[in-house]
């Protein structure tokens, strides 16, 4: 199993850029598809980003694409997403979490591990 342990958020202004790391334990961390997923106050938990085991292959809400970039590093055991050009509604806890499948998944029930948990905070 992995636990993630997610880092880097902050207040930004519109327009600014921020990058979220996700630190996972465990030596299998390479067997996981790795996602971000977001929620804001009174909102459900959405997805928002995801990357296969190897990192070759990524999928991302509509909402974020061209604006945000989601990688990893194996060797590492961490999971990146870039964030440019925030916007006040990118404004959320973010949390990272961890799927032992193959296959890129989007839905919340889909992911085993799941982190604490980041704040970003978008001012306009």
């Amino acid at each position: 199993q992995v636990q993630p342990v997610e880092s880097g958020g902050g207040l930004v202004q519109a327009g600014g850029s921020l990058t979220l790391s996700c630190a996972a334990s465990g030596r299998t961390f390479s067997n996981y598809a790795m996602g971000w997923f977001r929620q804001a106050p009174g909102k459900e938990r959405e997805f928002v980003a995801a990357i296969n085991r190897s990192g070759d292959g990524t999928r991302y809400v509509d909402s974020v694409k061209g604006r945000f970039t989601i990688s990893r590093d194996n060797a590492k055991n961490t999971v990146y997403l870039q964030m440019n050009s925030l916007k006040p509604e990118d404004t959320a806890v973010y949390y990272c979490a961890a799927d032992f499948a193959i296959a890129i998944m989007t839905g919340v029930r889909n992911y085993d591990y799941w982190g604490q948990g980041t704040q970003v905070t978008v001012s306009s």
